[in-house]
C-alpha cells in the first residue's frame, strides 16, 4: 500500500484541511461545456466546479449514489441544515419556496445554469440581517426571569418558524437564554465573593451588555465569512457530503492557508478547538503539550476570554475559530496566555499557560508497569504515526516494538495496548504492529470500486511477543486502530475491551478539480477550482466484515461517558453502510484455553460493579437533561445547573478506581528522562493518569484472568503423561 493510503488512514485526518498533503489525480477529465469566460467570472467558475465535482463523484467514488432528483432533494436538505442547523434563520415559507430546487440541483451538477445556490444564499443573507435586528430588539426589551418559559436548543426537535411572531418569540427566548447564562454565573460569583456586592439589577444590566457585544461580534464575524465563495464552498460540501461524510470539498483559499501553516513553525498550547453556536470550545488536547500538562483544561471546556500575559483579556464569544486561534497562538516560546474557561460543571476559572513549540515528541508510544497480583506491561499509543517525508524517521510500529521489548526485558506477565482516542494513521504500521503479536498472516483487506480485494499481510516469521494480550478501544478509536483491534480479535490473539469503536472503514484521496493539474498537455496556470477529498476504497476484516459503520465491538463492553453522545460514524446520516466480502484463510491463535470463560467472568463483574453501574446511571441522567428544554425561570435554571454539576462530580468519582493502581516507570525510561523538569512532569502525569483510570483497572482484571488461565494450561500440559 502506498504512502497516500498510509496517510489518509486516520480519523484525525478527516477534517478537510488535511487533504492537502495527499495530492494526486484519480480521474482524468477536461474542461466541459462551451463557456469560455475566465475564472474572474464567479458564475463560470462555479459551473466548472459543479461539473467537475459531478464527474469525480460519479466516476471515482467507491459507492456513488446516482445523481438524480432523489440525490438533489438530499443535497437541498443538507445545504439548508448547513446554513441553519438550529432553524433560527429561515422561515417555514423560505423552506417551502426552496422546494422548487429539490429536483433541479442534479441538473445544475450536470451543466444546467446555477439557480439554487444563488436563490438560497441570497435568502440566507437577507434573513441573517433580519435576525440581527430581532436579537437587538429582544436585548433592548426588559427581561425578567420569574416566568415559566422554556427554550428548545436542539434544532432537530424544532420546526422552522411559521410567521414573524413565532420567529421573534424564538429570537427573544434565545437572547433571554444567553443573558440568563451570564446572569446566573455573575450571581453565583457574587454570592461566593467576600468583596463588595453588586445589586441584582446591576448584574443583569452587565449581562445584557455583554451578550449584546457578543452578538454584534458574532454577526460581524459571519459577515466576514459569508462571501459568495465561502457560501459556495458550503454548497459544494452539501453535495459531496451527500455521497458520504468523508468526501469533502476544499476551496483554493483554504488550501493556500493550510500550505502556509505547514511551512512555518508556530508556538501554542497544544489544544484543538472547535466553534459551537458562537462559542469556542476545546475539542481535544495533544498529549504532552502545555494545555495537557496543565491538568486544568479538558475537552468541552468553553474558552470565554484570552489574555496575553498581564494585558486585559479579550472576550472571544462570537469569534470565528481562526480568529480565536490567532489570539491563543504566539510567535515566542515561553510567552504567557491566560484562558478564562467555563468548565463542563458550570464553574469558571482562569488558567495560565506558557506557550511551547507544537511537536509530536510527547505523542509517541509510551509504556509503564502495573504491579499487582501479576506484573502487567501497559503501552499507550495515541496514533499510528509515521514520518512520510523521512523513511528513517520514527514510526509507531517500530516504537511499539521497542516498548514491547522493554516490557519483556522487565519480565511482565501480560501486556495491555491502549488505543483509546487513537484516530488512526499509517496503514503499513498497523500491519507491521499486528505482526509483533502473530505469525505471518493476513491482517486486513482493502477493496476499491469494482476491484478485487487486496490482502495486506504481516511478514514476520515469529511474533515478538506471545504472552497474554488485551487491547483497549473506545468511541474515538478509528480507522487504523480498528484494523488492529479487529485483527487481534479475529485471530483470537487477545481480548478487546472498552466501548464500540468509531466505525470509519473508508479511505480517501485528494483530487484537484483543475483539469490541467497533472497533465503536461495543459500548459496554463491553475484555474483555482479547488480539491476534492474522495472516498475511493473500503477496509474489510480478514473475516470478511467491514469495519465501516459498525466499528469493532469489544469482547468485554464497558459503560462509557460518551456512550450516549452521537460521535460515531453511524450517527452521520450519509455514512456508507456495512457489508461483507469473502473471508481469507488464517489460522486462529491457540493459547491452550478459551477466552470465552474469561469474557463471561469479566462481563459479569462489569454488570455488577457499582462503579460502572454508577457511570451508566449518570450518563443516562445527563442524556435525559440534554434532551429536555432549557428552563428560562432563574430558580429552575440554577437548579438544573446545580444538578448537572453534581452529576459531573459523581461521574468523575465513579471513573476513579476504589484503589489506585500501583504503576511504575521503567528504569530505562527514568534514566533517559534524567533531571529534565519538563520530561519529569510529563512522565508523572502519564503515571498518575494510569493509576486513577477505572478502565485500565478493569482491563488489568481481565488480563490477570488470562494470565491465570495460561498458567493453568501450562501446568496441565506439564502434568500430562507422554
Amino acid at each position: 500500500m502506498n504512502v497516500l493510503t498510509d496517510f489518509i488512514m486516520s480519523k484525525r485526518f478527516i477534517p478537510v484541511l488535511l487533504i492537502l498533503i495527499l495530492g494526486g489525480l484519480f480521474v482524468a477529465y477536461g474542461v466541459m461545456g462551451n463557456n469560455d469566460r475566465g475564472p474572474e467570472d464567479p458564475n463560470a467558475k462555479y459551473q466548472k466546479i459543479l461539473r467537475n465535482v459531478g464527474i469525480v463523484l460519479e466516476q471515482g467514488h467507491y459507492s456513488p449514489k446516482k445523481i438524480d432528483d432523489k440525490f438533489s432533494a438530499e443535497v437541498l436538505r443538507n445545504y439548508e441544515e448547513a446554513l441553519d442547523p438550529d432553524k433560527i434563520i429561515f422561515t417555514a415559507a423560505d423552506i417551502q419556496s426552496f422546494e422548487k430546487f429539490a429536483n433541479r440541483i442534479d441538473d445544475e451538477i450536470h451543466g444546467a445554469p446555477i439557480q439554487s445556490f444563488y436563490t438560497i444564499s441570497q435568502a440566507y443573507l437577507k434573513r441573517l440581517d433580519e435576525l440581527k435586528g430581532l436579537y437587538s430588539k429582544a436585548l433592548a426589551a426588559p427581561m425578567t426571569f420569574n416566568k415559566d418559559e422554556y427554550l428548545q436548543t436542539d434544532g432537530e426537535k424544532r420546526s422552522y418558524p411559521k410567521d414573524s411572531e413565532e420567529r421573534y418569540d424564538y429570537a427573544r427566548k434565545r437572547m433571554k437564554y444567553q443573558v440568563l447564562i451570564r446572569y446566573s454565573d455573575l450571581l453565583e460569583a457574587r454570592d461566593s465573593s467576600k468583596t463588595e456586592k453588586k445589586a441584582d439589577s446591576t448584574l443583569l444590566r452587565e449581562s445584557v451588555q455583554t451578550v449584546a457585544k457578543q452578538i454584534n461580534r458574532f454577526f460581524e464575524t459571519l459577515k466576514n465569512h459569508n462571501s459568495s465563495d465561502d457560501l459556495f464552498s458550503v454548497f459544494v460540501n452539501a453535495i459531496t457530503g451527500t455521497m458520504d461524510p468523508h468526501t469533502t470539498y476544499m476551496a483554493p483559499i483554504d488550501k493556500r492557508t493550510f500550505d502556509e501553516m505547514l511551512s512555518g513553525t508556530f508556538y501554542g498550547i497544544g489544544a484543538q478547538l472547535k466553534e459551537v453556536d458562537g462559542q469556542i470550545k476545546v475539542a481535544s488536547l495533544i498529549t504532552g503539550m502545555p494545555a495537557w500538562k496543565s491538568g486544568e483544561i479538558q475537552p468541552e471546556d468553553i474558552i470565554l476570554k484570552v489574555g496575553q500575559g498581564n494585558q486585559p483579556p479579550v472576550d472571544v464569544t462570537g469569534y470565528a475559530l481562526a480568529d480565536a486561534v490567532k489570539l491563543i497562538r504566539g510567535a515566542k516560546r515561553g510567552s504567557e496566555v491566560r484562558l478564562t474557561l467555563k468548565k463542563t460543571d458550570g464553574t469558571v476559572k482562569v488558567v495560565s499557560i506558557l506557550r511551547d513549540q507544537i511537536n509530536l515528541e510527547d505523542t509517541y508510544a509510551k509504556s509503564a508497569i502495573i504491579e499487582g497480583s501479576h506484573k502487567i506491561g501497559y503501552i499507550r499509543l495515541p496514533e499510528f504515526y509515521a514520518n512520510f517525508n523521512d523513511p528513517s524517521g520514527r514510526r509507531s510500529s517500530t516504537d511499539v516494538a521497542i516498548e514491547v521489548q522493554k516490557l519483556k526485558d522487565a519480565h511482565v506477565n501480560g501486556i495491555v495496548i491502549d488505543l483509546r482516542s487513537n484516530g488512526g494513521g499509517s496503514l503499513q504500521d498497523v500491519v507491521d504492529m499486528v505482526g509483533l503479536f502473530i505469525k505471518d498472516g493476513p491482517v486486513v483487506q482493502v477493496k476499491g470500486r469494482d476491484e478485487k480485494a487486496n490482502v495486506l499481510s504481516s511478514q514476520e516469521d515469529e511474533p515478538l511477543y506471545t504472552g497474554p494480550l488485551a487491547v483497549m478501544v473506545d468511541e474515538q478509536s478509528a480507522s487504523a486502530s480498528e484494523i488492529f483491534a479487529a485483527a487481534i480479535q479475529d485471530y483470537h490473539r487477545g481480548i478487546i475491551i472498552g466501548s464500540s469503536s468509531f466505525g470509519k472503514g473508508t479511505v480517501q484521496r485528494s483530487i484537484s478539480l483543475d483539469p490541467q493539474s497533472e497533465n503536461i498537455l495543459f500548459n496554463k496556470p491553475s484555474e483555482g477550482l479547488g480539491d476534492i477529498k474522495l472516498t475511493f476504497r473500503k477496509f474489510y476484516r480478514i473475516n470478511g466484515g467491514a469495519t465501516q459503520l459498525r466499528g469493532v465491538v469489544p469482547d468485554i463492553i464497558l459503560p462509557d461517558r460518551l456512550s450516549k453522545s452521537k460521535v460515531r460514524e453511524k450517527d452521520t446520516p450519509d455514512a456508507l453502510g456495512w457489508d461483507t466480502i469473502s473471508r481469507v484463510r488464517y489460522a486462529l491463535w491457540n493459547p491452550g484455553y478459551s477466552y470465552q470463560g474469561i469474557v463471561n467472568t469479566i462481563s459479569k463483574d462489569v454488570r455488577t460493579n457499582p462503579k460502572f453501574e454508577g457511570i451508566q446511571s449518570v450518563v443516562d441522567k445527563l442524556d435525559a437533561i440534554r434532551d429536555e428544554e432549557v428552563p428560562l425561570r432563574l430558580s429552575a435554571f440554577r437548579t438544573m445547573q446545580a444538578n448537572v454539576r453534581k452529576l459531573i462530580k459523581e461521574l468523575d468519582t465513579y471513573s476513579t478506581p476504589v484503589t489506585p493502581l500501583g504503576v511504575e516507570s521503567l528504569k530505562v525510561d527514568l534514566n533517559e528522562i534524567g533531571d529534565d523538569p519538563a520530561k519529569k512532569k510529563t512522565q508523572e502525569q502519564f503515571i498518575k493518569g494510569i493509576e486513577n483510570d477505572i478502565y485500565i483497572s478493569e482491563t488489568v482484571k481481565a488480563i490477570n484472568e488470562v494470565i491465570g488461565e495460561e498458567q493453568l494450561a501450562k501446568r496441565q500440559s506439564v502434568a500430562m503423561p507422554e
